[in-house]
């Protein structure tokens, strides 16, 4: 194994035994706590970045080609993965990451015996830093693998870099959003085929067993996102009644239960009455340049949903809901209403969506979240505008006003960054991390 790597594992270590990981957990602040979590991270980090190039080895001892002689054999496993995962106590998956992890990072050999880069450079580069993980380095991977032969190298290359640099920090699921927005900026064209295989995998089962009804649906987004917008919109209303209401009026069903509950009503009473108790916040809202809703070419998202779908979907769902195309300003509505409102009107909430993407903080979807003043309506005198105004859910809200986190907003208009600053006792250092929907924007790909 090569020093530079047990010098990663050899600093992690020390990092770790600096952020008190020698102590026992009850004793630690919450400070500590973060930090010690953080330190074990890059620890884990290092020790799968170091691994992985000896996954690799051992599957390419383990060809089949070699027959009886594959190492994997010879230790009596069947593949190398199987080896790996016994050896290392992993799951399948794991280890199957950390083979492919190894061979797509590993420097190359010419035939004429001179050496290649590695065909992830950038990849290699944050696993060897300790900034990046096993599951994001494979998915980066397996993404610019797959558009390697219809997109040019130059872009998958800024692609790969500014996905490494991103991934470092994000939950599994923004991680997820991330690349779907990437693949969509590399590959439009790809968007339509990929939309419709999804279309056609379309299904609703039900059955009756123990007492119990079972639905079980998969939707591709264009068919979905009625549906879930529907019983979001009713889910929030009840979550937003709870917020205020006391101990004898507060509603006790779980989320799952509340979804479960919404669905039956709107069967209830049914698809052509005018009276679903969805209000306002069921409408589909798309976001698209005007050229891509005239045309129908190019890519589109749906507020609340992850995966882009293909512009001429639009026209579909256009055709029978109720759906706004993103038109900042449009119809002559005020977006700026100073100190003459305390509440920001569902104009400003909707072109506040383009910039937070949902819950600024925690990625919650639009329809779970409302408008905060960034600069507080009561102790900072702030103004009912768009410059004031931050997209959180409820749980979000509470801990910024209980918990005392700073918000900075960089620059003006759709563009701004949106910056959580923690308090001290949750983090000495008080990094700013960063919100809104700039965590998935692409700059080096068009996005």
């Amino acid at each position: 194994m090569e020093g530079t790597r047990l010098d990663g594992i050899a600093k992690a270590l020390a990092a770790l035994a600096a952020a008190g990981g020698e102590r026992a957990p009850e004793s630690l602040t919450p400070g500590d706590l973060v930090a010690v979590g953080q330190a074990f991270g890059a620890l884990i980090r290092q020790v799968d970045a170091a691994f992985a190039p000896v996954a690799a080895e051992i599957a390419r001892q383990s060809r089949v080609e070699l027959g009886k002689d594959s190492l994997a054999k010879k230790q009596g496993f069947r593949t190398p993965v199987a080896l790996i995962q016994a050896t290392t106590g992993s799951s399948v998956g794991e280890a199957i990451k950390l083979v492919q992890v190894g061979e797509a990072t590993a420097p190359r050999t010419s035939l004429v015996g001179d050496d290649l880069p590695s065909p992830h450079p950038h990849v290699a580069a944050a696993l060897a830093s300790g900034a990046l993980g096993m599951t994001a380095a494979s998915a980066i991977i397996g993404l610019i693998d797959r558009l390697a032969l219809r997109v040019d190298a130059a872009r998958l290359d800024a692609a790969e870099r500014e996905l490494a640099e991103r991934a470092p920090g994000l939950r599994a699921d923004e991680f997820a959003r991330l690349l779907a927005r990437a693949e969509a900026l590399l590959d439009p064209d790809g968007v339509e085929p990929r939309h419709e295989e999804c279309r056609a995998k379309r299904s609703l089962t039900i059955h009756e067993r123990d007492g119990m009804l079972h639905l079980a649906g998969v939707f591709d987004v264009e068919t979905g996102a009625p549906i879930k917008n529907a019983l979001e919109a009713m889910v929030t209303r009840t979550l937003q009644r709870n917020e205020h209401a006391d101990d004898a009026t507060h509603d006790d069903r779980s989320v799952a239960q509340m979804r479960a509950d919404a669905l039956a009503d709107l069967c209830a009473h049914g698809a052509a009455c005018d009276q679903l108790p969805t209000g306002v916040g069921a409408t589909v809202i798309v976001r698209m340049t005007l050229k891509e809703l005239e045309t129908g070419i190019g890519t589109a998202t749906i507020d609340g949903c992850d995966t882009p779908i293909p512009a001429g979907a639009v026209r579909r769902l256009a055709a029978d809901l109720s759906v706004i195309p993103c038109v900042l300003g449009g119809g002559s509505e005020i977006l700026d209403w100073g100190r003459e409102k305390r509440r920001f009107t569902r104009a400003q909430k909707l072109a506040l969506v383009e910039r937070d993407g949902g819950c600024a903080m925690c990625g919650a979807p639009p329809p779970w979240t409302h408008v905060h003043h960034t600069r507080w309506w009561k102790r900072d005198g702030g103004a009912t505008d768009l410059e004031d105004g931050l997209l959180v859910c409820t749980g979000c809200h509470h801990r910024i006003h209980d918990d005392g986190w700073d918000i900075d907003i960089d620059g003006t208009g759709m563009d701004a960054k949106v910056w959580f600053i923690p308090p001290a006792w949750l983090d000495p250092q008080r990094t700013p991390r960063l919100g809104g929907a700039a965590r998935y924007r692409l700059a080096g790909v068009g996005g």
